[in-house]
This record gives C-alpha cells, structure tokens and sequence, in this order.
C-alpha cells in the first residue's frame, strides 16, 4: 500500500515512517510513503501558495492550482485504486470500519489544510471524501493524518506483530474492548479477575465478551442501540442491567 501526503510540512510525518510499530513496517516494505509539498508547484518565485480570500475575512486560503497539480502528482505515482482523502473538521468521523475500507487501497492521497482551509473548487473537483478525526480544530492536517494512518496500518497483514491484536481491539466488532491485566497479580490493592487465571478459555470468552458489554453499555451506549445483538450478547447485556440494579437498590 502506498500512502502519500500532501503537506507543506513533510518533516513531520518522521514520527510515523520512522519509529513504532508503522515504522518497523515501512522498513519491511509493507507500505511505501511519500509526501509531496505543493509549493513545488507555485507559480511565485517564493513558494507562496495561499491568498486572501474573496469577501473578506482573517487568515489565507490555500490556493487551488498548486494543490490540484499535487494532487496529479500522487495519482500518477501510485496504481491501481487510489482515494484522496482531505483531514477536515467537516467531514465524516473516522471510524473503524472506513479504517477498514481505506486499508483495501493501493493508493491513498491524503490532503493536508493549512491556514483557514482550502479553495472550495478544489474540493469539489478533485477530492473523494473528507475526513474528520473529532468536533475539535487543530492547526493543520498532518497530525489528524498520521492518526488516520496508524489506523489504517494497523488493519494490514503483518504490520502488527500478531493479527490478533487488531481483530480485538476497540470497535472492531462494534463493542469496547475488555480491561486487561497482566503481572503482577496484585498491585495497590487490586488483583486479577479470578477467571482470567483460571486457565478455561470458554469462561474467559465468556468473561471478556460480557466485560465489553459492560463498558460499551457505561461509556459509548450509541453503540448498542445500533447493534443487532446475539442471543449470548443479549443474555449477558440483561445480566449487566440486573447487577446494576442490584447495586443501586
């Protein structure tokens, strides 16, 4: 997979090509990078690539030819198919399963704003979706696509050191992961669930599916009304709401 930025600061995706898990991947050759600075592209002596905007109003605007020609660019240097992507506070929210879609890409092209944003010409011409990582504003798009990136990374065979480790973490089957706990078996007070030593891997199952339930139901409960819940999910999921009950009466 090749993922390419567009960015006027390409420096900073040292971060995610040369450290960690993403890091140790690229050196693999289980994904290429390349980032593309569109001030290549600008028609001023100066690299200038931003303007006042028309109507009025504080900061630049990112300029639509140098981006557009970036843009080019990236398509020709990737095959097969390929989605450009712009990090914005006003796109959908990143989710696991567009993770997942994205991971299917040979090419994806991430546009990196600047400034108080980007032409809406070029947005209308020449990228597939927007993309957002959270309802917050951040100074530009390189970070929200490094985080877009690692999660992405993470979904292709052999980036992580066990395949397991994405299959179960958070959301990726519509629920909050479990707690975890490793040694030792004690510390400040707390010990180990009792079943997680016990060695019956049905019970464990049983334990950590019931445990998501639980944290899905306390912290994201949007994410149970919109599941279609097994008979062993909904068994459980009543047990949960019984022992709060409990607890409260």
């Amino acid at each position: 997979m090749l993922i390419q930025a567009i960015t006027l600061f390409p420096e900073m995706f040292d971060s995610i090509t040369g450290y960690g898990v993403t890091g140790r991947a690229l050196k693999q050759g289980l994904w290429q990078f390349q980032a593309i600075n569109p001030r290549r592209f600008a028609d001023n002596k100066l690299g200038y690539i931003d303007d006042r905007p028309f109507g009025g109003g504080p900061g630049m605007i990112m300029m639509a030819p140098p981006l557009q020609a970036a843009i080019e660019e990236a398509k020709k240097n990737g095959s097969g198919s390929s989605r450009v992507v712009y990090l914005s506070p006003q796109g959908a929210p990143l989710t696991h399963a567009k993770a997942e879609e994205l991971a299917k890409l040979d090419n994806l092209i991430l546009l990196c704003g600047r400034y108080e944003g980007i032409d809406e010409r070029l947005l209308l011409s020449s990228v597939d979706e927007e993309i957002s990582i959270g309802d917050f504003v951040v100074s530009g798009g390189e970070l929200p696509a490094m985080m877009l990136t690692d999660a992405v990374l993470r979904l292709i065979p052999g980036v992580l050191g066990d395949n397991r480790s994405a299959e179960q973490d958070s959301f990726s089957d519509g629920l909050l992961d479990c707690p975890h706990y490793t040694k030792p078996v004690e510390f400040q007070g707390m010990t180990v669930p009792e079943v997680l030593r016990s060695g019956n891997h049905g019970l464990i199952a049983t334990w950590r599916l019931k445990e998501s339930l639980r944290r899905t139901l306390q912290r994201r409960p949007d994410l149970l009304e919109k599941r279609i819940l097994i008979p062993k999910e909904s068994r459980l999921l009543a047990e949960i709401k019984q022992e709060q009950q409990d607890s409260q009466s």
